[in-house]
Parts: C-alpha cells; structure tokens; sequence
C-alpha cells in the first residue's frame, strides 16, 4: 500500500487549456531569464568591455585601506601614548592601544601590497588583449 506521503507517488500535472503537456507553471520558468540577468558581475564585465579607467578607478579601494589603516594606527599612537600619561584607567588603555596599532598597521601593509597585485593585473589583461587581437588578426584572414 502506497500512502500520499510516500515519495514513489506520483501526481500526474492537469493539462493546460490548449493542450499542451506543459503546465501554466513549467512555461513561466522557462521563459523568465533569472541566471542570465542575476549572474553577471563587475569582473565578467570588465573583461569584455574596453574601456580605459580612469587611476582613481583603479586605485580607489587600496587607497581607502591605506588611509583607514593609518587613521587607525594614529590612533593607537595615540592611545598608546595616553597609557603613559593618565593616571586612571591605565590598563584600558594599555590594552586598546596596541590593538589598534596592530590592526592599523595591518590594513596599511594589506593596502600597500594591494597596489603590485593590481599593477600586475593590468600588465596580465594588456597582454591578453594583445594575444586576442593577434589571434583575431590571424584566423579572421
């Protein structure tokens, strides 16, 4: 005996109107363009379009690291310097500081060495559209 639950069961779709086999709800998925029109990213993109960018284009989110990195590491200078001036909560600030000295630094040195992976990046993508032109110009006779 075969219960309703059981996952051998199964229901038979009602046929639509014009009788097709198709039922109102496999034809909506198919037509609708949900993994073409929500899977395309910034990256795929600039891969095919070329177009210069400007160096801020380039350059902005290494640059925004490396300030927020020092601003932060100021502050644990400055924190840190303060551990040795005030009198009271002497241990908070002995442990604060280092902390963001720490993390400070460490956004700086992630920011710098951002800027040569993106430099070399460039240089990898001149040379891929070099090879594609070369390519195209050669099997396109």
């Amino acid at each position: 005996m075969v219960s309703s639950s059981d996952p051998v069961t199964m229901e038979i779709p009602p046929k639509s109107p014009d009788g097709s086999e198709k039922s109102p709800q496999s034809k909506e998925l198919v037509t609708s363009n949900t993994a073409s029109t929500l899977c395309i990213s910034s990256r795929s993109e600039s891969v095919w379009t070329s177009a210069s960018r400007s160096k801020w284009d380039i350059y902005h989110k290494p640059v925004i690291v490396m300030s927020v990195g020092a601003a932060v590491f100021l502050f644990g200078m400055v924190i840190t310097s303060l551990s040795c001036i005030q009198i009271k909560n002497k241990n908070v600030y002995k442990m604060c500081g280092p902390a963001f000295l720490s993390l400070g630094l460490m956004l700086l040195v992630c920011g710098l060495v951002w800027i040569p992976i993106i430099r070399k990046k460039q240089k990898q993508r001149q040379k891929s559209q070099f090879l594609q032109s070369l390519k195209s110009f050669f099997f396109n006779r």
